[in-house]
């Protein structure tokens, strides 16, 4: 048998494979739960990919930004720019800004006081609550309470949780959980942090 041919063969049972796991996958008839989690870079970036995604299908999202606060970034930008998503900033800043722990529960509590509303409003296809896991870890919110708010969610509703930290609760109730890993990031050779790839 020629390399090419043992080639098509094996391509061939791998297709065979994969399209029995899709004809046996069941569609859930609910919205789904995700989280990107971990140290490395790209937890919100990719989030944002999914947000686009959603909205080439004509879904309906909304975002609410947890920590980020006032700080600008270039997915904030294009997005409030062109009125493509229901976008809320609801954090003062990063947590070393304000220094000031009653305040950061209460923006965080508002944050997601609003994120409940988003969720279970039966208006959106996808919520992105970006950098709760970071308000998790600091317990300005009890992960009871994002997994209570979850819960009470529309069953069309898919959220997407990212940030740090992720709990191991909020990871055993999610459907999807990715970690990600760094290997090498431009801020330890002290590159600073670049607009457009960055923020």
């Amino acid at each position: 048998m020629s390399d090419a041919q043992d080639h098509k063969e094996k391509m061939q049972k791998v297709q065979a494979q994969h399209r029995k796991k899709v004809s046996e996958a069941v569609d859930p008839d609910r919205g789904l739960v995700l989280i990107n989690t971990g140290k490395g870079k790209g937890k919100s970036s990719a989030a944002f990919g999914v947000v686009i995604r959603a909205l080439g299908w004509g879904q309906k999202v909304g975002v609410v930004q947890f920590i980020k606060g006032k700080w600008k970034t270039g997915e904030r930008r294009f997005f409030e720019e062109r009125d493509l998503v229901t976008w809320h900033t609801m954090g003062e800043g990063f947590t070393w800004d304000t220094q000031d722990r009653e305040r950061d529960i209460a923006a965080a509590n508002a944050a997601f006081d609003k994120a409940r509303v988003l969720m279970s409003s039966g208006d959106y296809d996808l919520v992105v609550l970006d950098e709760i896991n970071i308000a998790l870890r600091y317990e300005y919110l009890s992960v009871e309470q994002v997994i209570d708010g979850l819960k009470e969610r529309s069953d069309k509703t898919s959220v997407f949780l990212t940030g740090r930290d992720a709990p191991q609760a909020l990871r055993d109730y999610a459907d999807l959980v990715t970690e990600m890993t760094e290997e090498k990031h431009p801020f330890q050779a002290g590159i600073k942090a670049q607009r457009g790839v960055d923020f």
